[in-house]
């Protein structure tokens, strides 16, 4: 572990438990070694390093170019292994990203809804998760998050220090034959809507 993301990983861990009582359930599920695809609820901007800090290594993260405001600010998010994705322009650029991260059995983060939740509700799962899952044959891990959202909500700048657990599902492994007939947009909407239940199941 680079010494910039151990900082960030350890100021980050020590804060989870201290000031939001972080609680882990199911850890035994937790999937350490090799290419993982991990699939959570996104509540809150502390969902990202708040995953991060379940593993002892570095992992890779989905981050809105536009939060990447300035040198250092870009130097940061970088040096956290984010990939930036612009969501006013949308392309394949992050997809290949992740998808040649998981090939060389690295660890990635995302949100199957694309964003946070306003009211806490899920909504619908991007068909992007499918292809992702289909294209790198990655182990899938869900994790579902809770009382993230009610210790900063989307909107508000206001930090409430509430509990904050996370659950953990286990692991998916794609059969062959859903490798096989997972094909075009409805084909990667299943897979998606597959990984989607079993975060929402947690």
């Amino acid at each position: 572990m680079r010494w910039i993301y151990w900082l960030g990983w350890s100021l980050f861990g020590s804060a989870y438990r201290s000031l939001f009582g972080l609680k882990v359930v199911g850890r035994e599920h937790l999937v350490t070694e090799g290419a993982v695809l991990i699939a959570a609820n996104h509540e809150s901007f502390l969902d990202p390093p708040l995953i991060g800090t379940l593993y002892h290594d570095e992992m890779f993260y989905l981050a809105r170019k536009s939060l990447m405001t300035g040198p250092l600010l870009k130097w940061i998010y970088l040096a956290w292994n984010s990939i930036p994705v612009d969501q006013d322009r949308p392309d394949m650029t992050s997809l290949k990203t992740i998808i040649k991260l998981l090939s060389n059995d690295k660890r990635v983060l995302i949100f199957p809804e694309g964003e946070r939740s306003l009211d806490g509700k899920f909504g619908p799962a991007q068909p992007g998760v499918g292809l992702i899952a289909v294209k790198s044959n990655a182990v899938i891990q869900p994790i579902r998050i809770r009382g993230a959202r009610e210790a900063l909500p989307r909107g508000s700048g206001r930090v409430r220090f509430t509990q904050i657990s996370l659950h953990i599902g286990p692991p998916i492994r794609l059969t062959e034959a859903e490798l096989a007939t997972a094909k075009g947009k409805h084909g990667y909407a299943h897979i998606a809507d597959r990984i989607w239940d079993a975060v929402k199941a947690l």
